[in-house]
């Protein structure tokens, strides 16, 4: 009998051995276990329609918010992106804050640095300049979801060549793929699964960088420098308490 735990949370029960017959007709017993495709929660029965072929597709979906296909494809983009930016963020932060740790660079706290003036050009110079080159790429990037391939057709000074997507989501050309990774995007099942689980990883690191910075009001360099001074007591169930 299977058990049912929530929404699409069924456990099988199996043994893991099973009675099978050979050619010969002889019979013995061999190792009969599933080899059902890794989940979330071992022995779990994942949704109809997470059915594997997602990079990344480990049976998630307590809410069914994936249920509906249109609305799938459009949370498998929004996921894709929500990864680089959280794997630049991270990185972003983690470099700029060693270089003001170490005294190299006198670049504010990563959530300071917004509001700090920059010699460069003016605040109202820079937002206009990020609407516009942003504004430009989601463009370009949902245009490429509603129909794919279409931009690669385009022409905007000739440079749409240098941008031609493999697949939506996955932008090819010597400058957005200069190694010339999986550029068939269709076999490349190894290359988006990393990708998705590292970003993934990065979107977790970002929401604890989030929380190190509102409890502790500083960097996470200076947090790690204050845990190896002394790692028994620096510790973060310590600073929770004393916050």
């Amino acid at each position: 009998m299977a058990v049912a735990i929530g929404r699409n949370f069924n456990f099988q029960p199996c043994s893991p051995f099973k009675r099978a017959r050979v050619a010969n007709g002889r019979s013995r017993q061999i190792c009969a276990a599933e080899q059902q495709r890794a989940t979330w929660l071992p022995g779990l029965d994942p949704p109809s329609y997470l059915d594997g072929t997602l990079a990344g597709d480990f049976g998630f979906d307590p809410l069914g918010l994936g249920e509906d296909p249109e609305s799938l494809r459009w949370y498998v983009q929004a996921e894709l992106v929500h990864c680089r930016f959280a794997m630049l963020g991270v990185l972003g932060i983690l470099v700029t804050d060693l270089l003001r740790v170490t005294g190299l660079s006198k670049i504010p706290v990563w959530f300071e640095a917004g509001a700090a003036k920059y010699d460069i050009a003016n605040t109202q110079t820079l937002l206009v300049v990020q609407l516009i080159l942003m504004g430009f790429v989601e463009t370009k990037r949902y245009m490429d979801f509603v129909s794919p391939g279409s931009q690669g057709k385009a022409s905007f000074f000739g440079i749409e060549d240098s941008f031609e997507g493999l697949e939506p989501g996955y932008p090819g050309g010597p400058i957005l793929n200069p190694l010339g990774l999986a550029k068939d995007i269709k076999n490349a099942h190894d290359w988006k699964l990393k990708e998705i689980k590292n970003g993934r990883l990065a979107m977790v690191a970002m929401l604890g960088i989030f929380v190190q910075a509102s409890v502790t009001h500083v960097g996470p360099i200076d947090n790690l420098v204050e845990h190896l001074s002394n790692p028994w007591h620096k510790t973060i169930i310590q600073t929770l308490a004393n916050s």
